[in-house]
């Protein structure tokens, strides 16, 4: 049974109110009563009311994920895993699989988070310059340059006898 492509109020809400529960939009529209994801893209060109509520599940999407991220790395539910010796003996054994899953999970959130609201939660760049500029008085500032040009001069007569690199 194919796709319906006919656009909905009821369908556009669903697709937001799942996108807001964490769902991507691959996962909704694998549903069979849900359109294509190529459909709903149309559908964000085609309908501003649609286009501004799924804009705001996005946002809440991300609010979302920012829970999510807190949950996963308080959770520690899973880090240690009981484990058998052989003689029958138990132990508890650090699960780094499990905390290397959970710091994945942690970090693909924050990634998709800033490149899909880079101003709320991309890396801030530090654009301040420490140090000071100085400043030099202006007869000093000429005997600087005096003195540079000079020296300049003295060394492209050394060993060029006055001419430039090019002229060589």
């Amino acid at each position: 049974m194919p796709r319906s492509s006919e656009y909905s109020d009821e369908i556009a809400a669903r697709i937001c109110e799942e996108l807001i529960e964490g769902k991507s939009l691959r996962k909704i529209c694998e549903a069979e009563d849900m359109p294509a994801a190529s459909t709903v893209f149309l559908w964000l060109s085609r309908f501003p009311t649609f286009s501004e509520q799924y804009t705001r599940a996005r946002e809440a999407q991300m609010e979302a994920m920012a829970d999510d991220i807190v949950d996963i790395a308080d959770d520690g539910t899973n880090d240690y895993v009981t484990k058998t010796n052989g003689d029958g003996s138990t132990y508890e054994a650090f699960d780094s699989e499990h905390v290397q899953r959970s710091k994945l999970r942690v970090d693909t959130r924050k990634w998709l988070m800033g490149k899909l609201a880079p101003k709320k939660y991309g890396d801030k760049l530090d654009l301040n310059v420490g140090g000071s500029l100085q400043t030099m008085p202006q007869e000093d500032l000429d005997a600087r340059i005096a003195k540079l040009l000079a020296e300049a001069g003295a060394g492209a007569t050394a060993g060029g006898e006055g001419k430039t690199q090019g002229e060589k």
